[in-house]
């Protein structure tokens, strides 16, 4: 019997290659990505992870009193400079010092060779004694011709002549004692002294050489470094805050040598004005006095100076580091009680050895971040790792026109 319908003919099945097999497997790894994925997103522990709290470094707004001051550079000079020379001329004998050393007012510097000097004082001491008894002499003869004239013995003129004598002997008796005062001050000149106390400096003339008087090269140079001066410059606006405080009584000037910043700062008072804003670059000079009983200064060093005005009460700072500039001005970042942080637009003012007056949008005692600043913003979690309880850091320069706070 013929069936109605053929059987379907046999399919003939390849094996799988290796390419779809691959294929299949990278299938199933997407997928297991896209689901591990998935999971992720769905698990809240991840985003936490993401939001954890940033490590940062604090400290408190504080209210202090501070003083206000003028910063500028100067340097120091001696408050008096003396070339020593010599008033005559001679061999120098001996020098009675070493180069560099320190000198008591009226020490002994040099000695001239006295003998020449010695010599004329007693020549002129003789003609003086000379002179002294021709006049005692010729007083006693104008007295007896006095008395003849008037008896008729002698003339009148003969007695005017004798009273003529006597009054030549007395102008020559002075010359005499000048001659004489002359002498010994030269040969006072011999024993050269110190003017004052100071530090000597290099020997230009050594012993054994002829000394002339009044020599262009000085024999050495004699400078007073206790007290001492410094010498600085300030901008001329400042001259009325500066004559207006000074009325009021003396102004204390603080100085710190250059690069010896963490050393203490020396104390002195203003001690000069000039009497002139120069015109060219509209600086006032100005010059302070310091005991230098240390000798801590040196005529020539640059030191940085600080001219203290006022005291300026109720001042709110913080440490400079804590205050950021942003394209808006400056901020910083206040701590909140949910120990998040707070972006906070602030005036800054003076500066003050490290720390910053704040002259508005901060009160004392709020909370400020001073390092980790960059990994803020407004309301991110923080983690309180320290303390800054003094506030400041190393000393910090003025702002452009000179004004700072010490």
């Amino acid at each position: 019997m013929i069936p109605l319908f053929p059987a379907p003919a046999p399919v003939c099945r390849r094996p799988a290659t290796v390419s779809s097999l691959f294929l299949r497997l990278f299938t199933c790894l997407f997928v297991a990505l896209a689901l591990a994925g998935c999971s992720k997103e769905r698990d809240p522990g991840a985003g936490q992870k993401k939001r954890a709290a940033i490590p940062v470094t604090v400290a408190d707004s504080v209210k202090k009193t501070l003083p206000l001051e003028l910063a500028a550079t100067g340097h120091v000079e001696a408050s008096s400079t003396v070339d020593i020379r010599s008033q005559v001329t001679g061999t120098l004998k001996t020098v009675h010092f070493r180069e560099g050393d320190s000198v008591k007012a009226g020490a002994l510097l040099f000695s001239i060779d006295p003998r020449p000097f010695a010599a004329n004082l007693a020549k002129a001491e003789a003609d003086l004694a000379k002179d002294r008894a021709s006049l005692e002499n010729a007083r006693r003869e104008s007295g007896r011709y006095s008395q003849a004239a008037q008896k008729g013995y002698v003339s009148q003129e003969q007695a005017d002549q004798a009273a003529t004598q006597v009054a030549t002997l007395v102008a020559t008796v002075k010359a005499d004692e000048a001659a004489v005062d002359s002498a010994r001050l030269e040969l006072e000149y011999c024993s050269i002294r110190a003017p004052f106390t100071g530090r000597t400096g290099e020997l230009l003339i050594h012993q054994g050489n002829l000394i002339t008087e009044n020599a262009a090269t000085p024999m050495i140079t004699l400078k007073q470094v206790a007290p001492i001066l410094t010498s600085f410059t300030v901008p001329g606006q400042h001259l009325q805050d500066i004559a207006r405080y000074q009325a009021a009584g003396s102004l204390k000037v603080l100085a710190t040598l250059q690069k010896q910043a963490d050393s203490p700062a020396l104390t002195g008072q203003l001690a000069f004005i000039d009497n002139t804003v120069d015109p060219t670059t509209g600086m006032l000079r100005l010059k302070a006095s310091f005991t230098n009983e240390d000798g801590r200064l040196w005529p020539g060093q640059l030191i940085e100076v600080r001219l203290e005005l006022t005291k300026r009460p109720d001042c709110i700072v913080v440490p400079s580091q804590a205050v950021q500039v942003g394209q808006q001005g400056s901020y910083v970042y206040v701590v909140k009680d949910d120990q998040t942080v707070g972006y906070r637009p602030v005036t800054a003012g003076m500066l003050y050895q490290g720390e910053t007056v704040i002259e508005s949008g901060l009160a004392a005692g709020e909370r400020v971040v001073t390092d980790g600043q960059l990994q803020l913003a407004d309301g991110v979690k923080i983690e309180v790792r320290g303390v800054n309880k003094e506030g400041g850091g190393q000393q910090s320069s003025g702002n452009k026109d000179g004004r700072t706070a010490s």
